[in-house]
């Protein structure tokens, strides 16, 4: 069921004309009703807000933010919160509709939310910053709740942040309502294993990945776009497995040793120095290095559009895990798959993190703390299913393993409409 790679002759970089798109190929590929397109096609709702923050000078600055919740008809709406300058109201709505396939793809009961606020982090003070996300959720708290909406971290946000987000919405409430924000810190009811989750359930597709294609992980080599939670966590669990990670770049610039970085050091350095690059004086490595790299396995942990046109042809890697949400353009894609790379799409590859923040509601709902090991091995079975399921669409459809994700998701959201009688 191939997809166009342009439209109009362009190169789709927007989101949300990206994933309607393939939503669209995966309900006709499926037979199913064009009803199920139209409504999987843009969120239920859209909250668009102002933030009225008093700066520390005294100053008062208004910030944008948006929450989108897609799709309950597996559950509440459930997704993390962006703090990005480049945050926009179709990346958002995207963004929320990536996460109602991700968890239909891991049978998890929930629709896809996410939100984010227009803002770059690093240029408020802590006080500034609290006061920002207390009142986003002053502004969210009449569609927020553990049976409607339930936010988390994303990028550019942590579990203190969302420490004052529950805090925030406990206080409207008149009562302290946990479940109703995950990723918050373990004393609030946090979740063992919340915060590598991301990361670790990334490793556990690239596993199953290379078990399918016939390949030892010890040994094999990768580079990593991006070190922030995800990539950084990434990259230590596929170094404690045997992995050379040889190049990582960042916002800041990028670090390449062919012998194989030591990334618990280098996690130390970049808290330090808040880059990777000039890390031991090793040479410096460029995004258009790091996807011309020889390597076995390359992990896009950045931003979305990152594999396009130009650099798709270019990557030499066996396996691209996708541990960002839509690092991927329609053209990157095709060249990707053009040239035989095995792609573990992101609805299934970053979905550890959702899947966890499932694990902590479910835990906060029933006044249950569950170990750091549990959690884990619960995460390990719940990825290898979910990765499983898709390969076996893959195999069924004679499709690529993106393909088969969405027609894994959409089929089992599906079968969830008609069971409400919505189509």
């Amino acid at each position: 069921m191939p997809a166009k790679e342009v439209k109009d002759g362009v190169e789709i970089s927007n989101p949300l004309e990206i994933v309607q798109r393939l939503l669209e190929v995966a309900v006709d590929d499926l037979g199913l009703p064009r009803g199920v397109f139209e409504i999987l096609k843009k969120p239920k709702r859209i909250m668009k807000v102002s933030i009225p923050v008093r700066m520390d000078d005294g100053s008062y600055r208004e910030f944008e933010g948006f929450r989108s919740q897609h799709l309950d008809v597996l559950g509440p709406t459930k997704g993390g919160v962006r703090f990005h300058p480049a945050v926009t109201e179709d990346e958002v709505a995207a963004l929320s509709m990536w996460m109602s396939l991700k968890a239909a793809i891991l049978g998890i009961p929930y629709g896809g939310g996410k939100g984010g606020i227009v803002v770059n982090p690093k240029e408020l003070s802590k006080r500034e910053l609290e006061e920002l996300s207390r009142g986003f959720i002053r502004e969210l708290e009449p569609i927020m709740g553990p049976e409607k909406d339930i936010p988390a971290p994303d990028v550019n946000t942590t579990p203190e942040i969302m420490g004052w987000m529950i805090d925030e919405f406990s206080r409207l409430k008149g009562k302290n309502v946990p479940g109703t924000v995950t990723g918050k810190p373990i004393i609030l009811g946090g979740s063992q294993g919340r915060v590598e989750a991301t990361g670790r359930g990334v490793v556990f597709t690239i596993a199953e990945a290379a078990e399918r294609l016939g390949l030892k992980l010890e040994g094999m080599t990768a580079v990593v776009q991006g070190f922030g939670n995800v990539g950084s966590i990434t990259a230590k669990l596929l170094a404690e497995r045997g992995v050379k990670v040889i190049g990582i770049v960042d916002a800041g610039g990028g670090v390449y040793h062919e012998e194989g970085l030591n990334i618990a050091e280098l996690i130390d350095y970049a808290k330090e120095t808040g880059t990777v690059n000039g890390f031991k004086d090793y040479p410096s490595m460029t995004n258009e290095e790091l996807f011309q790299a020889e390597c076995d396995i390359l992990i896009p942990a950045a931003l979305e559009n990152q594999i396009t046109g130009k650099t798709g042809p270019a990557i030499k890697a066996k396996i691209v895990a996708e541990a960002a949400n839509g690092p991927s353009t329609p053209e990157g894609t095709a060249a990707m798959e053009k040239n035989g790379i095995t792609v573990i799409p992101d609805i299934l590859c970053n979905a550890g993190g959702v899947t966890v923040s499932y694990f902590e509601w479910v835990q906060n709902t029933t006044h249950l703390a569950w170990t750091e090991k549990e959690v884990n091995e619960r995460l390990f079975t719940e990825m290898t299913e979910a990765f499983n399921d898709v390969f076996e669409m893959k195999e069924q459809k004679n499709c690529t393993m993106r393909e088969a994700a969405y027609l894994v998701a959409v089929e089992r959201i599906a079968q969830a409409m008609e069971a409400r009688g919505w189509i």
